[in-house]
């Protein structure tokens, strides 16, 4: 690799040995990352992983691929980029658990305009820790550096995960019975969704994000918007051992109208008490800044909740007691309903 260089690839805006550092400044994160299935260094042409099989019947493997939209403009903005990559896995991990399934590995894709070593060391950094959240592996990745297409101080962050799950313990919604508990698991912010609003209501190119704000607690807008989305995986799985969970929704773009109804079956909706909804300063402040209807907002934001559970009504106060445990200030949102569909705001 030492002989690998190109007088004319790096006129032409691609420095190849800003390549090669970035990677050898990555690795340390990406060793954090190292599980007992890992069987491949970073810097082959694939990732290997080896799964533990051992007590599943009829594995499936669940796979789930995103990225951090435009809330990468907000770490532009502000110059920080160590957090966008927990985004980027938490994205792709909390979707793999509402099927049931445990993240064994991820693969992230970095493209840049320039590559400037340190920043990209960063993003993995942040790549990095969403994996030790979620228990995964990072076993490759790829960074792209494409001049003339992004700007100099600009990137896309977009990533991939796979996850296992024995095949008769996949989450089977066709369960779901009149009187479930929906329990809600609270968000840490707008995490990764709705942003082209978010920027437009603040202006963000224009706003004051450094100041801190009364109405955040004393933080200030860069850094409320730029908390990275909550990993669920952890204190899911232990659900999952303890508890008979019917459903899971990971609330994301299209806030509770959207994604509440994807973990149910055909006939049956989700009663949730607006008062009972733990919404954030963030949220409130948005929707008055932009003078956004009520509707708007939870059919855009997570409002607070990021992630819900369906579980039978008797099941309610122990898979509540599993979450705490877990770290998780979880609480009832609401209930199953027989009549209507979808969201039943109330």
């Amino acid at each position: 690799m030492e002989k690998s260089f190109s007088d004319s690839y790096k006129a032409a805006g691609v420095d190849i040995t800003a390549g090669y550092k970035a990677v050898e400044l990555m690795k340390k994160h990406i060793a954090r990352t190292t599980t007992s299935g890992a069987v491949s260094d970073i810097g082959g042409f694939g990732g290997l992983f080896a799964p533990d099989l051992s007590g599943m019947k009829n594995p499936v493997l669940v796979s789930g691929t995103d990225g951090v939209g435009t809330k990468l403009k907000i770490a532009f903005l502000t110059d920080k980029h160590d957090t966008v990559g927990i985004d980027c896995v938490a994205m792709c991990v909390n979707d793999v658990i509402c099927c049931g399934a445990k993240p064994l590995f991820f693969l992230d894709y970095i493209a840049v305009g320039k590559n400037v070593p340190e920043k990209v060391a960063q993003i993995v950094k942040g790549v990095a820790e969403g994996c030790v959240q979620s228990g995964s592996a990072l076993i490759g990745g790829e960074t792209a550096e494409m001049p003339g297409f992004y700007p100099e101080d600009e990137y896309d962050l977009a990533g991939f995960s796979v996850g296992i799950v024995d095949r008769d313990r996949i989450l089977d919604k066709s369960r779901i019975e009149e009187g479930d508990a929906v329990l809600a698991l609270p968000s840490s912010g707008v995490h990764s969704n709705g942003f082209s609003l978010v920027r437009k209501v603040f202006d963000v190119e224009h706003a004051d994000l450094k100041s801190p704000r009364e109405e955040l607690g004393g933080a200030s807008l860069g850094e409320t918007l730029l908390t990275p989305t909550k990993i669920y995986v952890k204190p899911m799985l232990k659900l999952f051992e303890e508890v008979n969970v019917k459903a899971v929704s990971h609330i994301t773009g299209g806030g509770f109208y959207e994604n509440i109804p994807r973990s149910l079956p055909e006939g049956f909706g989700a009663k949730i008490r607006k008062d009972d909804v733990r919404v954030l300063p963030i949220f409130k402040l948005i929707q008055k800044a932009g003078g956004i209807s009520e509707r708007d907002m939870f059919n855009t934001f997570n409002m607070g909740v990021g992630m819900i559970a369906v579980v039978a009504a008797k099941d309610a106060e122990k898979a509540l007691g599993v979450l705490r445990a877990a770290g998780e200030n979880a609480y009832k949102l609401g209930e199953i309903v027989k009549s209507g569909e979808g969201v039943i705001l109330c």
